[in-house]
């Protein structure tokens, strides 16, 4: 079903070398794992036209196909590395399900499975705007805490001494926390690209993206601990 006349890929990226929670994207929340939220997530919109996972792993891909994901290749190990970008994963995955559906998707929205927090609102929102305002891509992003921002950051040399990031100018103990500019962080919940931005320029930033806002508390899961938050968090939104 082409919203608005264009052609909509889901891609769904998940590898199985996740070093600070191994079988990051198989852990569960609230008796589904990673994958499965995602899965279930990416099927209730029923405006994308196809919807694939990426992923290196059998086991991944296994649980994949057990919530009705389409899984038409591996990833490449090249791709599947520390290192491996996301824009060359997505440009692959693209490209391949070209192949694989025979056809030319105009825009496609990634949905990693370490935010599954998001709601069907965050992600309609983000692709009217790339289309209505005719956006090379549509980001959400949320709020960074202000004892996080670069005036707050500090560094620590290898004697141990303490400096500001921003240096005794900017990053000042006396910086009160009102007077600090805002910033944003990416949280994960949906990146969308046009097809020129992603495959002829290569980017996913830039060229004039659009910003979708989130405005609740997000937890894109890392970290062991950001897994209990996620865990309770989603607890107190199901009861």
């Amino acid at each position: 079903m082409a919203l608005f006349h264009r052609n909509i890929l889901g891609v769904i990226p998940a590898r199985g070398g996740s070093k600070s929670i191994p079988g990051k994207n198989l852990k569960k929340i609230n008796g589904i794992s990673l994958v499965g939220h995602a899965a279930m997530f990416a099927k209730s919109l029923k405006w994308l036209d196809a919807i694939i996972l990426s992923t290196d792993s059998k086991e991944i891909a296994d649980e994949g196909r057990r919530y009705g994901l389409n899984v038409p290749f591996m990833r490449p190990p090249e791709l599947s590395t520390d290192d491996a970008t996301s824009i060359d994963m997505w440009k692959h995955a693209w490209t391949e399900s070209e192949s694989y559906f025979g056809i030319k998707f105009d825009i496609s929205i990634l949905l990693q499975p370490t935010s599954p927090q998001r709601i069907v609102e965050d992600v309609e929102r983000t692709i009217n705007l790339l289309i209505k305002e005719d956006a090379p891509a549509a980001i959400t992003v949320s709020k960074t805490p202000a004892h996080y921002t670069p005036h707050k950051t500090l560094t620590v040399s290898n004697l141990g001494v303490i400096g500001f990031y921003l240096g005794e100018k900017e990053g000042s103990q006396y910086y009160i926390r009102q007077a600090i500019p805002v910033y944003y962080h990416l949280n994960g919940v949906c990146y969308a690209v046009t097809r020129n931005h992603l495959l002829d320029c290569g980017k996913i930033i830039g060229n004039g993206a659009k910003a979708v806002i989130i405005d609740r508390p997000i937890i894109n899961i890392d970290e062991p601990f950001e897994l209990e938050i996620a865990n309770w968090l989603m607890s107190r939104i199901k009861h």
